[in-house]
């Protein structure tokens, strides 16, 4: 194997710089704007960590951490992380806001709100539920609403093999980003928050 030359033994040239004389516009990025029915691929409705970035948070973080994440971040969700790098649950906004899970586990442990951690109150990965993604790939938003409109679940994660024999997680559906994607309106009703309520407001009734 040929050695590499020293930095000092390599030339380099200078690029030839110009001036922005007539160069007004900006370069954006292409907006989809494929309007998503019941028809439609539910792949479209995954959010991808392949391609976004996903929301972690270390579990032994405060509660007021977790808060002031999603609020940077502008979810509803964060992903658990232990010390190991392994995923244990989700904590979504709900339970930091409603509190119920808070004052529970102020009890349980005998502590201070300001000492209660994510790990403490998050939902545990034993008790989420998962859709593999060569699953979703072939399904319809319709076919993801029935299967979901029972569950009274905020979130679904979506699964893919990582390539020794286990799982990963490799993105996640919310029932917020179904009703935006359909055209529900997610205040009115206030309810329209589950995917039974988003089914029922588009047909007027359950599939």
């Amino acid at each position: 194997m040929a050695n590499p030359l020293h930095p000092s033994k390599v030339h380099f040239s200078a690029l030839p710089l110009e001036n922005l004389d007539g160069v007004s516009g900006i370069v954006q990025p292409v907006t989809q704007t494929q309007s998503v029915t019941l028809e439609s691929s539910a792949a479209m409705l995954v959010t991808d960590f392949s391609v976004s970035h996903p929301y972690t948070l270390p579990t032994g973080s405060s509660i007021s951490q977790a808060l002031e994440t999603m609020k940077q971040a502008g979810v509803r969700l964060l992903m658990l992380i232990n010390a190991s790098g392994n995923f244990t649950g989700v904590i979504n906004a709900r339970e930091l806001i409603g509190g119920r899970r808070i004052t529970l586990a102020m009890q349980k442990h005998q502590i201070g709100r300001d000492e209660v951690t994510a790990e403490m109150i998050q939902t545990p990965r034993s008790e989420l539920h998962s859709l593999s993604y060569s699953r979703i790939s072939h399904a319809s938003v319709g076919d993801l609403v029935e299967t979901l409109k029972t569950s009274g679940d905020q979130h679904v994660l979506i699964t893919e093999p990582d390539g020794s024999g286990a799982s990963r997680i490799r993105g996640i559906i919310s029932a917020s980003n179904i009703s935006r994607a359909l055209g529900v309106d997610f205040n009115h009703p206030p309810e329209a928050r589950t995917f039974s309520a988003i089914c029922h407001v588009i047909l007027g009734h359950d599939l």
